[in-house]
């Protein structure tokens, strides 16, 4: 292995045993394991049946130092089980993990604190546990503390603080206490947003200036794009691919682009708390090719229909919809209300087309966020309604994609003139 390799992973395989399992990571694991087996034969016999899971299956990669790489995948490809193994909390069924360095994880509120400690007793223990000298901790301890904000809570058990205190706290001390390999979880969801940008500046720093290795797995892919230099992609315990940021949040929401012509809403997931009144039923592409309807090319037209339905009279009705980039921001803002007004609308269903020409969207997938209003107030919101995906096209050969720095590629007409 090259001295510059910190992480190397080769071959990593886990397997879990849904039912029971003759393998376990303690003493408290076994003996639960022989009461529920004794119960189970006690009540359904010895025909039991168990069945395999692969959580992770023949992963390798390595990480030089320094590197800031994200992991990212759906529920369930794995992204926990590899930091949990990485982090040494349990043992891989097959493969080998090489790790230089200490590690700090973050991969749960309250990992590695004892609640019946105080913030102050649980700094000095996080040290020790990561093999620092009593000084070494000393000379950081008002900087963790000045981090995470909780000095007035800094003598009080931790088991009293909220959630959101757990994990400054946590966070401080993985960050500042100097480990060569710091991997972060989720967890950082818990924080509000201040906090987030707060630890992600951090990353940025420690990783830059220290040369410090950091693994972070999040669904915020405006984080990871802000701040990996390199991104794993796995998919249901194998892994996919590995690459630049851009390709692997790229193919990442592309998977997600719906096949179906005619998208059904009635069960996507909603936002805030809408009135009811009307509610938005399906959506459909009708600039969409037949093999791939919701992937539109570069200089195609986007129109887009819409069905509702409406349960009762409405005087006023406006459809509005945000068009969000893979890293998370409007980039698009579209209301019915700034051409004409929609309503009033009587009971029954209705047909809603939405006509944006040629959007000069540059090539990539976006997430289209859809809500109707009336007079009664917000009727309904999906936020995270669906995804198109603009390809390139052989058309628009007046163009070099590859130049597209931003998110729309807009013409503009230009003029020079000679002025001496």
């Amino acid at each position: 292995m090259s001295s510059d390799i910190v992480i190397a992973v080769d071959n990593l395989s886990k397997r879990y045993v849904i039912g029971h399992d003759s393998r376990h990571d303690n003493l408290r694991d076994a003996l639960h394991h022989t009461a529920r087996k004794l119960w189970r034969r006690f009540r359904w016999g010895t025909g039991f049946r168990t069945e395999e899971f692969w959580a992770l299956r023949d992963v390798s990669f390595e990480i030089k130092r320094g590197e800031v790489v994200g992991i990212i995948g759906r529920n369930g490809a794995g992204k926990s089980t590899l930091l949990k193994i990485l982090s040494r909390i349990t043992e891989p069924t097959a493969g080998r993990v090489t790790l230089r360095g200490r590690v700090a994880s973050l991969l749960e509120v309250g990992t590695g604190f004892h609640p019946e400690l105080t913030g102050r007793e649980n700094i000095f223990l996080n040290g020790a546990i990561l093999g620092m000298r009593r000084d070494e901790i000393r000379r950081k301890f008002d900087e963790i503390v000045a981090f995470a904000e909780v000095e007035r809570f800094l003598d009080t058990p931790v088991k009293y603080y909220s959630s959101g205190m757990y994990v400054r706290l946590a966070f401080a001390v993985a960050a500042h206490l100097e480990p060569e390999i710091l991997i972060v979880d989720e967890v950082l969801a818990v924080g509000d947003y201040a906090f987030q940008k707060k630890c992600l500046g951090k990353m940025e720093t420690v990783s830059r200036n220290d040369g410090r290795t950091i693994l972070f797995v999040s669904h915020n892919l405006f984080a990871v794009h802000q701040l990996c230099q390199r991104v794993v992609t796995l998919e249901k315990g194998r892994l996919f691919s590995d690459g630049t940021p851009e390709a692997q949040i790229r193919h990442y929401m592309g998977a997600n682009v719906k096949q179906d012509a005619c998208l059904s809403l009635a069960s996507a997931a909603r936002a805030l708390n809408p009135v009811g009144h009307a509610q938005l039923r399906s959506v459909s592409m009708a600039s969409g090719h037949a093999g791939s309807p919701w992937v539109l090319p570069f200089d195609g037209v986007l129109e887009l229909v819409f069905t509702i339905h409406v349960s009762q009279p409405l005087h006023t009705l406006e459809l509005g919809l945000g068009i969000f980039n893979t890293q998370g921001f409007e980039i698009i803002s579209t209301l019915s209300s700034w051409q004409q007004e929609l309503g009033p609308a009587e009971p029954g269903e209705y047909s809603i087309s939405v006509n944006y020409g040629n959007i000069e969207l540059a090539p990539a997938v976006y997430r289209f966020g859809v809500g109707l209003k009336s007079n009664a107030g917000l009727e309904d919101y999906l936020p995270e309604a669906f995804d198109i995906e603009i390809a390139p096209s052989e058309n628009a050969s007046r163009l070099n994609l590859s130049t597209i720095r931003g998110a729309v590629a807009r013409s503009a007409r230009f003029k020079i003139e000679r002025i001496d």
